[in-house]
């Protein structure tokens, strides 16, 4: 019997076949009977683990600004123990949905939330499900041209936010058209002031402790969603231009969240779990609703709070993995090197045979963990991490998985699939990849352009196959050279060529980091002959890494 490796994928592009999780023949879907919406999942988790601890806050005890060498001024925090809500909290879901509809707040239009986050975020996001609202995910980092044309496309008449962020919306206030209604989260240590409130007059403003006091005491019966209802439009970050909005129904999230559940372990780290990424991000997101539906303790945090040694954590207090000690951090890249990075500042601190000690066994892959204590900068319980959102070098796998004792799965999507597309399997020790496809998807691949770009460089590189006539400026200019394989090594035509591609490349909008840093002309023509594209004239992207490997590391040094 043939075995098949894909199953027929006419998808865009030229039909073909697509790649398929092993482990699963059919798509998967819902997880429970009846969950099939965000706010049908929500509800059942409440229920299920009704009495466990659910979101976890540190408050602040005391707030300081400290002169730096150059004069400005560092904020440090002395942070209380982590205080917690138990699974009840569907209850403030479902009062601050109630709210929102005694607030003036229509059901055909659509609630922004605009903050870091935070344990209110999701309760605000959970809530607008009681009633069917369309949440439309703004992140908190986004410029004042990036968040207006943001809200203004999605005609967004209900905004949430963080009472530091109202000063920069009045700012904008002229130029928001859809706004009618603001709910601010309140933060400790922040007065909103007369002048601020005056600013945003045309605007009803309210706090979000004061939108669940009205609808607790004016409850409005739910409104749920139907599967195929639009449950968020998330917005980009931006990185390319303005950022684009992707909208996704309940199906869409509830499938990908199966689709990672069923590869997981989470069951096993219902002690704590870490976040730290923005709930704006997909990947955030999409993490602690399968924490969510695993019974998790999740307890908020921030990079700057993250460890004892953290730009903002007052010296000789707490930081957060101390505080929480999880036993699940799920964390992009960047929060991986600030860990690593901690971890190394900790043991160049102790120096002379604690180093060395440190350096041995790290090497060794053994004895690390008990030479220094590492495990104790994240709480000394980390047994499980997920990191997604940006590829992360395998040194920095290495180093997490060796010294943490630590499981690493990577993940590998985008905003359009929810987050989910790849993940590695708990049981794969091996660096570098991003797992199978998650069993509610099938992936197919499709054929890109020869530029190189290594994920962990700053910049991309191309390959260059120059037509002879394109060089002929080399005899005007007086640049001598024997034939065109000699030219092709000049650095005047190297640097003539890259000067015209880049002038091309910026004609085309194409952004700097999408433009060769670096190029390496190469005298002999692809063909398909040569086997390196195909008889469509294709590139074989593999075959040209393979044969031009030496030419690739030159041009990354």
């Amino acid at each position: 019997m043939v075995k098949q490796r894909g199953v027929p994928a006419d998808v865009g592009g030229e039909p073909g076949f697509a790649i398929r999780n092993a482990r699963s023949a059919e798509l998967i879907q819902v997880p429970w009977e009846g969950s099939t919406t965000m706010a049908n999942l929500f509800g059942q988790s409440c229920k299920k683990y009704s009495s466990n601890k659910f979101l976890g806050t540190r408050k602040i005890i005391s707030r300081e600004f400290l002169a730096g060498s150059d004069g400005r001024e560092f904020e440090k925090l002395h942070l209380g123990e982590y205080e917690w809500e138990t699974w009840q909290t569907l209850e403030r879901a479902c009062n601050f949905a109630s709210g929102l509809v005694r607030f003036g707040h229509q059901s055909d239009s659509r609630v922004a939330i605009f903050s870091d986050t935070r344990a209110e975020w999701l309760i605000a996001f959970q809530g607008c499900f009681r009633q069917n609202l369309t949440v439309v995910t703004i992140y908190a980092s986004l410029g004042d041209d990036a968040l207006v044309h943001s809200l203004n496309e999605t005609e967004v008449s209900t905004l949430v936010c963080e009472s530091k962020q109202l000063k920069k919306l009045a700012s904008i206030s002229s130029s928001l058209k859809t706004i009618r209604h603001v709910i601010y989260f309140e933060d400790h240590g922040v007065t909103i002031g007369p002048s601020v409130l005056d600013d945003v007059g045309a605007w009803k403003v309210s706090s979000f402790s004061e939108i669940q006091k009205l609808g607790r005491e004016n409850p409005v019966p739910p409104s749920l969603p139907s599967i195929a209802d639009a449950a968020l439009i998330m917005y980009t970050i931006g990185s390319t231009g303005l950022p684009k909005g992707v909208i996704m129904p309940h199906e869409s999230v509830i499938f990908t969240y199966y689709g990672a559940d069923t590869k997981s372990q989470y069951q096993l780290c219902i002690h704590g779990v870490f976040a730290s990424c923005s709930l704006a991000h997909v990947y955030e997101l999409e993490s602690e609703t399968v924490m969510m539906t695993a019974g998790c303790a999740i307890g908020y945090s921030s990079p700057l709070t993250l460890t004892d040694t953290s730009s903002k954590i007052k010296k000789g207090t707490k930081g957060d993995a101390s505080a929480l000690k999880p036993t699940l951090l799920v964390a992009v890249p960047a929060i991986i090197d600030r860990i690593r990075d901690g971890v190394s500042k900790k043991v160049e601190e102790k120096g002379g045979i604690a180093k060395k000690l440190f350096s041995w066994g790290y090497k060794r892959t053994k004895s690390s963990r008990r030479k220094l204590n590492v495990r104790n900068l994240l709480g000394g319980n980390v047994r499980h991490s997920l990191c997604g959102g940006a590829p992360l070098s395998c040194d920095s796998q290495r180093f997490i998985s060796i010294c943490m004792g630590a499981i690493v799965s990577m993940a590998y999507g985008m905003t359009e699939t929810c987050a989910g597309a790849c993940f590695t399997d708990p049981d794969d020790p091996s660096v570098g990849r991003v797992g199978p496809p998650l069993p509610c998807c099938h992936i197919k691949h499709h054929a890109t352009t020869m530029v190189s770009a290594d994920p962990f460089k700053s910049y991309c590189v191309a390959l260059i196959v120059p037509a002879c006539k394109e060089l002929e400026w080399a005899q005007g200019a007086g640049i001598q050279y024997e034939d065109f394989s000699r030219l092709c090594d000049e650095r005047e035509a190297v640097s003539e060529v890259h000067r015209e591609l880049s002038k091309l490349a910026k004609s085309a909008r194409l952004d700097k980091f999408e433009i060769p840093a670096k190029i390496k002309l190469l005298p002999d023509p692809w063909t398909p002959e040569t086997g390196l594209v195909t008889a469509a004239l294709k590139l074989k992207r593999e075959q040209i890494k393979a044969k031009f490997k030496d030419e690739l590391q030159e041009l990354y040094k």
